[in-house]
């Protein structure tokens, strides 16, 4: 086998590392740290209005060059953001009870969409200097979760850090009745899409797996 092409994953998502590792990537996972609401701002100010994807996709292109300014890695470098968008308006992490709360009485029994953006930047010093990134973006069907339920829910504290206040692949399972779309990209990181964005820069998929 031959060594696999260093990927640096700039998010510091659980579900993200791990799903990556379930496809047999080994990333090295360097947090950017940026403000959010600073680069969206700024991002509005340039651009105008941003629909939800292009939160998403934003949030991960600044998220992405952070690190490749800050660390200069010599390595493909991936960054990710996932919003929900519900109602027509941006909800990332609820970040406390009440919020995530009051988000799951609006979302129970109904659907909204998730939105990953993901932005990649082939730093390698032998690369092709690409940059460039595209949003997955899946319907998400809720249970009709009664009140006890939310609030049980919200208690676990999983719902207050992630984005839409749900999980798919752990204990916010039980509450997603359906998707439409990639699985993967709910979790966090879309396999496919990612496979697509490296092709581009013209890497494939198995060399990062080496």
């Amino acid at each position: 086998m031959t060594e696999a092409l260093p990927l640096v994953l700039a998010s510091a998502s659980p579900a993200r590392l791990s799903t990556l590792r379930g496809a047999g990537v080994e990333p090295e996972v360097v947090v950017s740290g940026v403000d959010e609401d600073a680069a969206l701002a700024q991002a509005r100010l340039r651009y105008g209005d941003l629909t939800p994807a292009e939160v998403a996709l934003t949030l991960a292109r600044v998220k992405c060059e952070a690190v490749v300014a800050g660390e200069e890695p010599d390595a493909l470098v991936l960054g990710c953001d996932s919003v929900l968008e519900l109602d027509g308006e941006v909800h990332g992490k609820p970040g406390d009870a009440a919020v995530a709360t009051e988000r799951w009485r609006r979302m129970r029994g109904r659907s909204g969409t998730l939105h990953t953006g993901h932005w990649i930047v082939d730093n390698r010093e032998d690369g092709t200097g690409g940059t460039l990134g595209a949003t997955a973006s899946t319907v998400v069907h809720f249970a009709d979760l009664s009140d006890a339920e939310i609030d049980d829910y919200v208690a676990t504290g999983e719902p207050l850090q992630v984005a839409g206040a749900f999980t798919v692949d752990s204990l916010g399972g039980a509450y997603v009745s359906a998707i439409e779309g990639d699985y993967h990209a709910v979790v966090g990181v879309s396999l496919p899409l990612l496979r697509e964005l490296l092709l581009e820069v013209g890497v494939t998929w198995h060399e990062l797996r080496g």
